[in-house]
């Protein structure tokens, strides 16, 4: 049974505020290369969780596994000195059952760092989650491809909150076709725990869309890419603000981007039948998501958005776009 909305607020009175400790039931999604503290001290600042991504803050590639480490390490204390509010650090789980020396290494860091909240992304395993939540975070859980069972197997091993992406999302697109208006009610029916929608939310009909559908929260990337607090290039939120869903491609069979030339070149393999190239591993040799959307070479990389950018049509800050959002005021 779901919680009953609040007469005054235009989202659930839900477990997930609690759970969070976060003013509304809002995460800003972990984005590769395009988060850093300014951004994501924003966010929480404003009432949602900020979190920090993959290569936050920084604009080179690390050389070693400690570099990497050390590198967020200074990240979570520039956060913690932006915000006394709760963020949260991404986690990649590869699949394996015992978590690898990274993984281990970062998240031993991130609770030395007072870190309360992990944010992980893939396969769940058993050693992994008792690693992140050993001195009592929170953990929220998002599969690249969610199915009834994987969700299933998260809240077993004890997310405490589980996201149900959308083939409408932004990054690494599940495998699975569904929408997001599939998949939200399809998972809040087939777990306990709270479950955040994501995958298309852009404005304020997606969230209260994703209310409607079960979803206790809602997990959002590309609409927070385009704020004046983001790292993303200028010319990057602008070219998304000046685009459409007809203005992208598939660049491989898990990724869309924003037409660029390096865009155009990966679409126009994926297409090809004799293409014997792993194209998310051509995208990785790129350098991901920094050549485009960090640096702003546009033509020499990718710009990876959700299918609804048609309604992206500002920059606002992170407080307006957290209260136009949720209806605060």
């Amino acid at each position: 049974m779901h919680t009953p909305m609040h007469p005054t607020m235009p989202y659930p009175t839900s477990r997930l505020t609690q759970i969070l400790g976060t003013q509304y039931p809002l995460v800003q999604a972990p984005m590769s290369w395009v988060t850093n503290a300014r951004l994501v001290a924003a966010v929480s600042n404003a009432g949602g969780l900020g979190v920090l991504g993959p290569h936050a803050g920084h604009s080179t590639a690390p050389s070693s596994t400690e570099e990497t480490v050390e590198r967020m390490r200074a990240e979570i204390r520039k956060t913690r000195g932006m915000t006394d509010k709760p963020f949260g650090l991404n986690v990649i789980l590869a699949g394996s059952e015992t978590p690898d020396a990274f993984n281990t290494a970062w998240i031993n860091m991130a609770l030395e760092e007072g870190v309360t909240h992990f944010i992980s992304v893939g396969n769940a395993t058993e050693r992994a989650f008792h690693l992140m939540k050993q001195q009592g975070a929170t953990l929220i859980h998002r599969p690249l491809t969610p199915t009834v069972a994987n969700m299933r197997q998260a809240e077993a091993l004890g997310a405490d909150v589980l996201v149900a992406t959308g083939h409408d999302e932004g990054g690494h697109i599940p495998a699975s076709a569904w929408g997001t208006f599939t998949i939200v009610p399809t998972m809040v029916d087939a777990v306990r725990v709270p479950v955040m929608a994501t995958g298309g939310i852009n404005d304020r009909r997606g969230v209260q869309a994703a209310f409607a559908l079960g979803a206790e929260g809602v997990y959002i990337g590309t609409r927070f890419i385009v704020t004046q607090e983001s790292p993303a290039a200028q010319s990057v939120k602008d070219r998304i603000v000046s685009s459409g869903y007809d203005d992208m491609a598939f660049v491989s069979p898990v990724q869309r981007s924003i037409r660029t030339r390096t865009a155009d070149q990966l679409a126009g393999l994926l297409q090809d039948r004799h293409n014997a190239l792993d194209l998310d591993d051509e995208i990785r040799k790129l350098g991901g998501l920094k050549p485009g959307m960090l640096l702003g070479h546009m033509d020499e990389g990718i710009i990876s958005v959700n299918t609804g950018i048609d309604i992206i049509r500002s920059v606002p800050s992170v407080q307006e776009l957290v209260d136009s959002l949720l209806e605060v005021g």
